[in-house]
C-alpha cells in the first residue's frame, strides 16, 4: 500500500485528475466517471471511451475501440502472473488480481517483485493494485466535484504525464535488447502506420516495430552466443 507514494503511482493519480476534468467537459456525470475508472481501470481506454461518447459513436464501435486498446494489457498479464503465482495459489485469486494489472501496476511490480519472497508476492501485488485502483477512483470522484473546470490545455497536460513517464519506465525495466529496441522501432514506425491507415496506426506500428525489434534482438543474441571464447578467458 505504501507503493502509492512511488513516482508511477503519484503520476497516475495526477493524470486521473486530468481525466476528471476531461470527463466533466464531455458532460459525463461523476458517478459515471468513477464507475469507468474502477471497472475499466486503464486510463487510455477511458480517454478513448470519453472521446467516443463525445463524437457520437455507436455502442458497438465504442466497445470495439475500448476493447482493442485494452488488448495491450494481455501480454502484461501473461508475463506478470508467473512472477506472483506461488505454490497453492488458487485460480480465482489470479483472475481477481488480473483486473488490477495495467501499465502502472505492471511497471511497479516488475521492478519491485524481485526483492519480495515468492510466498508473499501475491499479497504484495494485491495490496498495491487494489489500493491504486481504489484511491484513483476516489480521486476522480473528489476532483470532479471539488475542482473548477480546467482549461483543455491543462487537462491534456495532466493526462499526458502518464505516457511520458511510462515510456521512460518501460525502457528502464526492459530486461533484453529487443524490449528497449521495441520502444524505438515502434515510435519510428508510427508515421508509416499513420500513412497506411490513420485509424489503425498504433496497431500497425506496434506489431511492425515489435517484430523488427524481436528479430534484431534474436540475431544479436545468437551472434553473441556464437562468438568463440578467447584463449585464457573464463567460460
Amino acid at each position: 500500500m505504501l507503493g502509492m507514494f512511488s513516482p508511477p503511482a503519484l503520476i497516475l493519480t495526477t493524470a486521473h485528475i486530468g481525466f476528471a476534468g476531461l470527463a466533466r467537459d464531455a458532460g459525463i456525470s461523476w458517478p459515471e466517471a468513477t464507475f469507468m475508472v474502477f471497472t475499466i481501470w486503464a486510463l487510455p481506454a477511458n480517454i478513448i471511451l470519453v472521446g467516443a461518447i463525445t463524437s457520437g459513436l455507436s455502442l458497438a464501435a465504442t466497445a470495439f475501440a475500448v476493447g482493442l486498446s485494452s488488448l495491450r494489457l494481455m501480454p502484461m498479464v501473461v508475463s506478470l502472473m508467473p512472477e506472483i503465482r506461488g505454490p497453492g495459489t488458487r485460480r480465482w485469486t489470479t483472475f481477481l488480481l488480473s483486473h488490477f494489472i495495467a501499465i502502472t501496476a505492471w511497471v511497479f511490480a516488475m521492478q519491485s517483485l524481485r526483492e519480495v519472497p515468492r510466498e508473499h508476492r501475491l499479497a504484495y501485488f494485491g495490496g498495491f493494485g487494489a489500493t491504486l485502483c481504489t484511491v484513483n477512483t476516489l480521486v476522480v470522484a473528489l476532483a470532479f466535484n471539488l475542482m473548477g473546470q480546467l482549461p483543455a490545455l491543462a487537462t491534456g497536460a495532466l493526462a499526458f504525464l502518464t505516457p511520458v513517464y511510462f515510456l521512460t519506465s518501460l525502457y528502464g525495466s526492459a530486461r533484453e535488447l529487443s524490449g528497449k529496441l521495441g520502444l524505438l522501432t515502434g515510435m519510428l514506425a508510427l508515421p508509416i502506420g499513420h500513412a497506411i491507415d490513420p485509424e489503425l496506426d498504433i496497431l500497425i506500428a506496434g506489431i511492425g516495430g515489435g517484430l523488427i525489434a524481436y528479430f534484431v534482438g534474436e540475431a544479436a543474441r545468437r551472434k553473441g552466443k556464437a562468438q568463440p571464447v578467447e584463449a585464457g578467458e573464463g567460460p
